[in-house]
């Protein structure tokens, strides 16, 4: 199950990640290439490539037309085929109809999901403000998935403010690894919420948190938890 951590530190092309407005929307909206997350990663973010898609999809007919060299021009003028091909493989191949989509679970099954997302997100974000030592202005955790339902899904999670300059924030290791360790687990699954995406038809979620409703408990946390310097050298 593929979950990358979308900052300008984690792509090889951070000006694509520069933005107007929050929350960001990335997939099909910017090509961007994840800096490292294996061959396996790569793959699944070109998939969400359309024109690439289309290319899987019409291969049988490339194949045709060099087996059978004598009806490779019969093959390149058949469009209407090539068309319904094409549907074929994005309706119902990648993508699930409105009624499959709708037994995948129950509405309250999905309101349960998404208010776990909701209280995990505000956790989350409360524990990197403290980290931050942030006393204003807004975080807000950005997760995106694909809507491809019968491929490993793809899942982009980020940290984006809207103060000052809208962006997508940079994040240190300590702050990845709560967005990798605390958002998602066992009893709280990637695959909960692509379900749970796929019945609301809906692929952004957002959670918003004002810096300022940050406990003095996680701020203490925040600070022991924080590495102590190292001793300048004698």
């Amino acid at each position: 199950m593929s979950v990358f951590i979308l900052t300008p530190d984690t792509v090889l092309n951070p000006k694509a990640l520069e933005t107007g407005s929050v929350p960001r929307k990335v997939l099909h909206r910017i090509a961007f290439l994840p800096r490292g997350g294996g061959l396996g990663l790569i793959a699944r973010v070109i998939m969400e490539n359309e024109p690439l898609r289309y290319f899987i999809a019409l291969s049988p007919f490339v194949i045709a037309m060099f087996i059978w060299r004598d009806l490779a021009l019969p093959i390149s003028q058949a469009p209407v085929a090539m068309i319904i091909v094409i549907g074929f493989f994005e309706m119902k191949v990648l993508r699930m109809s409105p009624e499959k989509r709708a037994k995948l679970m129950s509405e309250d099954d999905a309101d349960r999901v998404l208010d776990m997302f909701r209280y995990r997100a505000r956790q989350v974000l409360s524990k990197i403000a403290a980290h931050r030592q942030q006393r204003s202005g807004e975080l807000m955790l950005v997760v995106e998935q694909s809507e491809l339902a019968h491929v490993t899904p793809l899942t982009l999670v980020s940290l984006q403010t809207s103060n000052g300059k809208p962006r997508i924030l940079e994040l240190d290791g300590i702050e990845q690894t709560l967005l990798k360790s605390d958002l998602f687990d066992d009893a709280f699954t990637v695959r909960d919420l692509h379900r749970a995406n796929l019945r609301e038809d809906v692929f952004l979620r957002s959670e918003r948190f004002d810096t300022r409703g940050v406990s003095g408990h996680a701020r203490l946390a925040a600070i022991l938890d924080r590495p102590s310097s190292q001793e300048a050298p004698a």
